[in-house]
């Protein structure tokens, strides 16, 4: 399968495998894309949504933790949140829960705007390969399978609907929306897919729109998760219209006027977007990819790019990654990642593997007993929270982080653990617990440098044990 650029790949749930960046603008620049930013959004589908009711204001942002000091060159600030200090915690599994955020930014890294872009076309009905649901079945396209004759009508593409692709990036999001820190982190929600006139082929208007604003930036999560709801309800529809989901993203993340987000001085910007296919559309035939559709998905891009906004990008399937130019070029102009999918299920967990934080790991040791875990969610933007090994008594605790430029950083605690205080309820929950990240963790495939990163943390521990040995 060609790729547009070798740098631009990612393996699946393999953090940083892609080229990340952030491009800053003087004063001065900032006009000039404004204006460049505008004729893109002229000369495609209008930049606004058909006006949804107006959100609730939302609330204030809860206040951050106090923050550490900022890291240097080289260094990783960790901060911890739980557990608070002094706290003795009780469990029947002797493990600890450690929460806390890590990051490798510097100065204005800890905040970030995310808009969480979702493709709506009609071949999101297709079968995602895995049982979304979960409701003990699996949805099959059955165009692919050997069925009966007139076993289904000919329009089903996945024989459970809700085990579709659509349904599979709409879990998607909402278990990345689980993983993030509201106080840090706003979203915003756009889905795109393009109309086509069925005797033509072609766009049923030249100035219609193809990519809608279903929740503008926000630190209320409520609401985009009530938008991912109403995206399901309207279903998959359309052909695919790259173009007009970036310019629209473009537009919010930029604070562009006639977009619905405030911008805010010092976040990060990222997209996410996650498709099943190619770009159809705005020009030619709405079933198939003509060049100068790639062309103005790579132009929103370059607009994306000078705007100081990271793009990575998700290719969910086999139309997706047999045809992946636009995908590769998007992220690579924007200097973020390409992440193919094979089977488009698996897009929820491995959409948690990328990171807005350039933060790569997070290992726990327990430096008392010298056991280590890497038992440990991290979410896009360095938040994580792991359990660790503990005994009952005192036990000193290490939490390191690895950075995607390599560089690391630690921060060490003491506490108490008391065993006891579980019902047999909670013990179960427990076990369910430790067995859905077991399956995730086997959905992502480790890179190099973070085995080597836990490798370190390892004989670290080791080393520590024979110095303190009589």
């Amino acid at each position: 399968m060609p790729i547009a650029d070798e740098a631009a790949r990612k393996r699946p749930g393999r953090r940083g495998a892609g080229l990340r960046a952030r491009a800053t603008l003087a004063a001065g620049t900032r006009a000039l894309v404004a204006a460049a930013l505008a004729v893109g959004l002229a000369a495609g589908a209008p930049a606004s949504a058909e006006a949804p009711p107006e959100p609730s204001p939302e609330p204030a942002a809860a206040p951050a933790p106090a923050a550490a000091k900022r890291p240097g060159a080289g260094q990783v600030a960790v901060l911890i949140d739980e557990p608070a200090p002094g706290t003795v915690l009780h469990g029947q599994l002797h493990q600890a829960r450690i929460a806390g955020s890590a990051s490798a930014n510097g100065v204005g890294g800890d905040a970030y705007d995310v808009v969480i872009v979702i493709d709506v076309s009609e071949s999101t009905l297709k079968a995602s390969g895995t049982d979304i649901d979960r409701d003990g079945v699996i949805g099959l396209d059955p165009a692919n399978e050997l069925l009966p004759p007139g076993a289904f009508p000919p329009e089903v593409a996945s024989t459970d609907p809700q085990d579709t692709v659509l349904h599979a990036e709409v879990l998607a999001a909402r278990t990345l929306l689980a993983g993030l820190d509201p106080r840090r982190v706003r979203v915003a929600l756009i889905s795109f897919a393009g109309e086509v006139d069925p005797t033509t082929g072609k766009r049923k208007r030249m100035d219609q729109q193809d990519a809608w604003l279903e929740v503008p930036l926000t630190h209320d999560y409520g609401q985009v998760q009530r938008g991912l709801t109403a995206v399901l309800a309207r279903g998959a529809h359309g052909a695919t219209n790259f173009a007009a989901a970036l310019r629209l993203a473009v537009g919010e993340l930029a604070g562009l006027g006639g977009g619905r987000s405030e911008p805010r001085a010092g976040a990060k910007r990222v997209v996410l977007f996650l498709t099943d296919g190619m770009p159809t559309l705005p020009i030619g035939h709405g079933n198939t990819s003509d060049p100068g559709d790639v062309e103005a998905a790579v132009r929103a891009a370059d607009l994306a790019h000078k705007a100081g906004i990271t793009v990575n990008t998700y290719a969910l399937g086999t139309l997706a990654l047999r045809y992946p130019r636009a995908a590769t070029e998007i992220a690579r102009r924007t200097l973020g990642t390409y992440t193919p999918v094979q089977r488009p299920g698996d897009v929820g967990a491995i959409l948690q593997g990328t990171t807005f934080a350039n933060v790569e790991d997070v290992v726990l040791s327990n430096l008392t007993t010298g056991e280590l875990s890497t038992d440990v969610r991290l979410a896009p933007d360095g938040t994580f929270a792991g359990y660790v090994p503990v005994q009952e008594g005192h036990n000193r605790v290490r939490v390191s982080a690895l950075a995607s430029d390599g560089s690391s950083g630690a921060v060490e605690f003491d506490l108490e653990f008391r065993k006891g205080g579980a019902t047999d309820q909670q013990k179960a929950l427990e076990l369910e617990r430790l067995r859905e990240m077991n399956r995730e963790l086997l959905l992502r495939r480790e890179g190099e440098d973070v085995e080597q990163f836990r490798e370190r943390q390892r004989k670290q521990l080791e080393l520590r044990r024979e110095g303190d040995a009589p």
